[in-house]
Parts: structure tokens; sequence; C-alpha cells
């Protein structure tokens, strides 16, 4: 690497450092962001949605600061290091720092997740350092680089699942891996790495698996899946020249079989992201890692050029104009623009969460519209006395698992709405987010945590068929638990509905029997026999339990059981 190249490099990490700096401090936290700074305050080895790397990350930059920046602050440090050993391996197919400091800097996605916390910003590190010493590896089947794959494969899996998509293209692209026994050492070390978040997941059931193959794809087909799919992935590259870099990528020839890998996992990754909008929403963000060997590819080809095209630099700088406008305005709220969902996020949470707490001041608070409110009102207060109420309605999230809830039952609490409570007494509050509705619980009764298994459901039913089933009801509480409404306050009732997508509201039945004079200690089950009647329409549907305790809408209590009605003989 020459001189000049070096300098150029050096100096913009500098600058790159130092823009993500401010935009970390300054800017607010995305909602996501807040979660997973609950995540921190509750490490372990796994959590519902996502592996913990994301919690580790967040951690060590909020021992030094408990701000947007602490929490930030792993990410931008790492992603400097990231750049530079995509630099490292770049040169080596063509030593031209200004083309790569160019095409870096007008790549959207890549300014995303300069400075953003999110499980994506690991595996990012970890998956270009991964690129890094597969490519020694390649050359040299030495054991040290069979176990510097074998950790930083890991530290992936730990990072996003993701990182499965990630070895089977590398495969995929270079087959031959097989034939080495040092591949199978790499497998074997990187299960070791990762056996403990896979002991998680076998002692919680497995709740990262059924979120992500059955909850998160369950939602009512439509075209925009992909159409939106194909256009967001055509802007994060770069809303000028995402259309001509996508041309070079395939134009270039793969000269060596670690270029072929890239190219195996740039459109191995595009492709089956785009398969999977056939069946239901693909957030941008989610081929990330499609655009690391993407650039790798688009800079090797602009490389080989005679010269790069004139209009070609012109729309870059056009690029990283509107991207430093955009990252400005992340910072600096423009009303006008209030109406864009990827600005509005990062803008008014703060006064939101200061509202709240004028109102709710050192006592608990429950929340029932997701995750995202709550934990920005726990990150903002530096507390954890904020719960996620998650309906039958919504998705459960790893409040459904952290101890929030049972230091939050039988105590007083404030609850929290954009929608009417069904409570005698309660007051309101304008917020830019519409009219929040809370009122003071005297005494919480909530069994979000309780399981009910199922037995004797018929997978396939007549319409209005009346079947018999039978409960198992686990209490995983520290007390014993009552479904008795003598001297309650808060009424309870077991209940179930049947539903066909994501999020829909549906009517939930009271089940038959006297459940009520259940009574299960910690620890213990309590079986229920009663029957359920089957819906009218045919169709397929799932089955879902649930316990309502007034004045909450009902937690989903059971998993999602498949039921397919037929018209009735």
């Amino acid at each position: 690497m020459s001189k000049s190249a070096n300098t150029v490099i050096f100096y913009f990490l500098l600058v790159w450092l130092a823009i993500n700096l401010v935009q970390s401090a300054f800017s607010e936290l995305h909602y996501d962001e807040a979660y997973y700074w609950v995540y921190s305050r509750f490490l372990d080895w796994g959590y519902y949605d996502h592996p913990p790397m994301v919690a580790l990350f967040i951690k060590a930059g909020t021992l030094l600061t408990q701000s947007p920046l602490g929490t930030r602050l792993l990410s931008v440090i790492s992603n400097v290091i990231a750049v530079l050993m995509l630099w490292k391996i770049a040169k080596n197919y063509a030593d031209n720092a200004r083309l790569f400091v160019l095409l870096y800097s007008s790549m959207l996605i890549l300014h995303v997740y300069s400075f953003i916390t999110t499980p994506d910003t690991p595996l990012f590190f970890f998956t270009v350092l991964f690129y890094y010493v597969l490519r020694r590896y390649l050359s040299d089947d030495r054991p040290k680089y069979a176990v510097l794959l074998a950790l930083v494969i890991a530290c992936m899996l730990y990072s996003k699942y993701h990182a499965l998509l990630i070895i089977l293209f590398t495969v995929l692209g270079h087959w031959k891996l097989l034939k080495r026994p040092s591949f199978w050492l790499i497998a074997a070390l990187a299960i070791v790495f990762f056996l403990p978040h896979i002991l998680w997941q076998v002692n919680n059931d497995f709740p990262s698996l059924f979120y992500h193959l059955l909850d998160r794809t369950s939602q009512v087909y439509r075209f925009s899946f992909i159409s939106d799919f194909i256009l967001g992935q055509l802007l994060i590259v770069g809303p000028l020249t995402g259309v001509f870099l996508y041309y070079y990528v395939y134009k270039q020839k793969t000269t060596d079989t670690f270029l072929r890998i890239l190219k195996f996992n740039c459109f191995g990754f595009l492709l089956f992201f785009l398969l999977s909008a056939f069946n239901s929403r693909v957030q941008a963000h989610w081929t990330l890692l499609a655009f690391i060997p993407f650039f790798i590819l688009a800079y090797t080809y602009l490389a080989g050029m005679p010269a790069l095209p004139p209009w070609f630099r012109r729309l870059s700088y056009a690029n990283i104009a509107l991207i430093l406008l955009v990252r400005v305005l992340l910072i600096v709220p423009v009303p006008a623009l209030s109406t864009i969902k990827g600005l509005k996020q990062f803008w008014g949470k703060e006064q939101f969460a200061e509202q709240l707490h004028r109102i709710v001041g050192d006592d608990r608070l429950i929340m029932d519209n997701g995750f995202q409110d709550i934990s920005y009102y726990n990150f903002m207060n530096n507390t954890v006395k904020g719960l996620s109420y998650n309906t039958r309605h919504y998705r459960k999230t790893q409040y459904d698992y952290w101890p929030i809830e049972d230091s939050t039952r039988n105590r007083g609490a404030y609850f929290a709405s954009f929608g009417r409570l069904n409570v005698d007494k309660q007051d309101s509050l304008d917020t830019e987010r519409g009219r929040l509705y809370f009122a003071y619980i005297d005494s919480v009764r909530t069994y979000q945590k309780v399981t009910i298994a199922v037995k004797g459901v018929k997978e396939q039913a007549a319409a209005g068929e009346r079947q018999a089933v039978t409960l198992e009801i686990y209490n995983p509480y520290g007390d014993t638990i009552s479904f008795s409404n003598e001297q309650q306050k808060w009424a309870c009732f077991i209940e179930y509905g049947f539903i066909k997508h994501f999020f829909e509201h549906v009517d939930y039945n009271a089940i038959s029997g006297d459940y009520h004079q259940l009574r299960i200690a910690p620890g213990e089950s309590a079986s229920l026999a009663t029957h359920i009647r089957m819906p009218d329409v045919p169709g397929d549907y799932a089955l879902v339990f649930s316990i309502r305790t007034a004045p909450f809408a009902g937690s989903r209590n059971s998993k999602k059981i498949p039921v397919t009605i037929t018209t009735t003989n």
C-alpha cells in the first residue's frame, strides 16, 4: 500500500470516527436501541428476539456513560475497525484509497450501521472480520486460522442468526472446503463456542425459533412486500447510484476463489430475502450482510476501469450530500418532515418519556402498545420499572421473560395506553403521539408468564364443532396463583380465540368449566378439562389461549396451535 493511500485511509477513519461520535451523542436512540439497552440490564446467553452480543456491546459502552453515546460507543469503535479491515481486504484487488472512501461514503446502508446499535452492528463487524480471516485461510490452511474462523463464526452467531446464511453461501461458493479436515474442526469448535446459547434455547423451549419461523411470517400477503423489497434494496445502496452499482457487481468477474465466495454471498443473500418477501414483509436492512461482498465487488470493478466516469463521481458526491443531510436531520428535527417514518423514529421520544415520568415519578409503569415506548421510558429514566404488557393481539417479546412482571405483580403501578382504559377513573394526557390515557392500578393482577399447554386439539375439524381438550397450566412464579374472582378487585378469565394472521384482533371466548377454583403452587402445574367451539367459517387458523385480567386486554399464554376448519358434513 502506497504512503499516500495510507494517509487517505487514516484521515478518512479519523473523520468517520468523529462524525459517528457526534451523531451518537446528539441523535435520540431508535426504539429498537432502547429495547436492546434493556437487554443490557439483564445479561443472559440469549433473548427471545436475538442472541446476546448486542447486549454486551451496549453494556460495555454504558459502563463509561449512561447516555445515547454510551449505548452506541462500542458500535462506533467496532465500525471504524471494520472499515479498516475492509480496506485491507479490498486493497488486495486495487490500491485506490480515494475510490474506496468515495464508494464507502456514498452507500446509505453503510452509514446507518456506523453508529446505530442493533444486532446488525456487531454482526457487521464480525462478518468483515470473517472475510478477512477467511481470505487468509483459503490460501494458508493452518490450525491458527481454523481456530480464529471458528471463534469469529461463533461471534457472528452470537450477534444474529443471519450468520447461518453466510456460512451456507460460503460453502456453496467453494464446496471444496468440505474436503478440508480443518473445515470440520472449524464447525466443531464453532458449535462448542456457541453451545451456551443453544442450551439457553433448549431450556426456554426454543422461543427464538418459534418467533422467527412462525410468528413473524404469519401476515396477510400483499404484493407490496415484493415491490417494497426491490425498491428498498436500490435505495439503501444509494438513491442515485444503486442501479449502476448492482450492474457493476454483476459484471465483476470472479477471478479467484474468494471473489466467487463473495459473489455467492452477495446474490445468495439478496435472493434468499427476495423469496422470503413472497411470504411476508422483509425489512430492508435484513440484507445488510449482502453489502459487505457487494462493496468489495463494486470497488474491484470500478478500480479496474481506465478511469472513473465523471457522471458516476458526481452522482456519488450527490449521494453523500443527501446522506449527510439526512444525518443532520436525525439530530435537528424539522416538524414539516415529521410524517417521514424513518426520520420520525429518531424524534420526540425523549419528550414523551419525560411527560410520562412527570406523572409516574418513581412508581412502576405498564404500557400495552408494544415494547418500543416502554423501553425508551426505561432508558431515559435509567430504570427497569417499566413493563410491556404484551397483549394476545400482539406478540411475545423479551418482556415476557424478564423478572419485571414478577416485581410488578400484586403491587401498585400506573397503566398507560393510547386507548381508553377499562377502569372507572382515568386521566389523559395530550402528546405528540396522540391522547394517552392512564390510571393507577392499586394491585396489579397479571399472569403474563403462565403457560398453557393444550392436549386433544384435532388438526382438522368441522366448522362449529365442539371439542373436548385438556389444558396443562403451569405457574412459573414464586408465589401460589389463584384464578378465583372472590374478593378480587380485578377479575380473571381464561379465554381462547382463533387467529389467521399476525396482529389480528379477534373475539375471544371464555372456556367452560369451573376453573376459578384452581390454585397452583410455585413451579407446579394443574390440569383442566374443558370444551372449545371451532370457528364457523372454514379456513386455516391458529388457536390461542389467553388469561385476561382486568383492566388489561389479556396476554398470550399458549403457543399458536394450527387448526384447519372444514365445512360441516
